[in-house]
């Protein structure tokens, strides 16, 4: 009992919460760039949606070996679901892998990178609402809803500034991208409610390596391929991996000890993240400025508002 209060409190810390979800939010907002890296490295085209997903199974398979492998390592036992697990890592592998990327990559196929961001940027509030009204995991307060809503308007900001253009909505494109978030906001419910049983190390990894080899087996059975590959394709791959598996693993953690409210509305700075690196890494310099740190303070006002209202109902 000591040890799990102990874990419990170093966990809920404001600062471990900080570090923690900001570092994933920076490993999650690298993988843009790096993926556009990736697919030409493997020469993949904008409209191959299968060999997308095919890409993207490949990721999680990996990424599902290498938490796995570490979980193992940190735990001092090989980490294999028994009984009722098993079927926990499915239906997360279901929503989580399967679910919001199968969703977000053939959306992605018939809308802009713009839009997309914008759209997928409202998975922080869509999580939020989805624990407090479908889930009864928490209180759906007004704070929560001021402080995602002014988190969402940083990300629609730094989206916007450089191509604001064509924003009509279309449900092949957008719809399905605004589903894969719900996908995404039910995962985390389901969790954090799977979390107080089973590790949640153990659940991220089995999760990504079932999801993983339904969308390998997915992109390959509808045409997908990788066919030729330019040096250090296969390390941007593995670094992918890399991102999904400890990400994943250290939110689940921090999803086990703390409200969703108070870990999800971090997700905010991932889009920011993504825009900056993509400047950095894809010379896309456009996209730092103003709109950048207005983001930036918008994001770090909503995650203030929603933290101030956790604080005040645990205290």
């Amino acid at each position: 009992m000591e040890q799990t209060v102990r874990k419990d409190g170093f966990f809920s810390k404001t600062a471990v919460v900080m570090l923690g979800a900001l570092i994933c939010s920076g490993l999650w907002g690298s993988a843009f760039p790096c993926i556009k890296v990736g697919y030409a490295l493997f020469g993949i085209g904008a409209g191959e949606a299968m060999t997308q997903i095919l890409f993207a199974g490949l990721r999680f398979v990996l990424a599902g070996v290498m938490a796995i492998v570490a979980g193992s390592c940190m735990r001092k036992r090989l980490l294999i679901p028994r009984g009722r697990t098993w079927g926990r890592a499915a239906v997360l592998s279901m929503l989580q892998t399967v679910g919001q990327y199968v969703l977000f990559y053939i959306g992605l196929a018939h809308t802009t990178g713009v839009k997309a961001s914008i759209v997928q940027g409202a998975n922080v509030f869509v999580a939020i609402a989805v624990a407090s009204l479908v889930f009864r995991k928490e209180r759906l307060t007004a704070r929560k809803m001021v402080g995602s809503l002014v988190g969402f308007a940083g990300v629609v900001l730094v989206n916007l500034a450089g191509n604001g253009s064509g924003l009509r909505f279309n449900f092949g494109g957008d719809g399905l991208v605004l589903l894969s978030t719900v996908c995404y906001a039910c995962s985390s419910a389901v969790m954090k409610d799977y979390a107080k049983e089973d590790d949640p190390l153990l659940l991220s990894g089995w999760q990504f390596l079932i999801g993983g080899v339904v969308m390998t087996v997915f992109g390959l059975a509808f045409g997908g391929r990788l066919t030729t590959a330019q040096p250090g394709a296969v390390w941007m791959l593995l670094f992918l991996a890399f991102v999904s598996a400890a990400a994943y693993s250290l939110w689940s953690t921090l999803l086990k000890y703390n409200p969703v409210s108070r870990v999800a509305v971090y997700g905010f700075l991932t889009p920011t993240f993504g825009v900056v690196l993509s400047a950095l890494l894809l010379k896309e310099s456009a996209a730092l400025g103003w709109a950048a740190a207005g983001s930036l303070v918008l994001i770090a006002i909503g995650i203030f508002i929603v933290n101030t209202g956790a604080k005040k109902a645990a205290a």
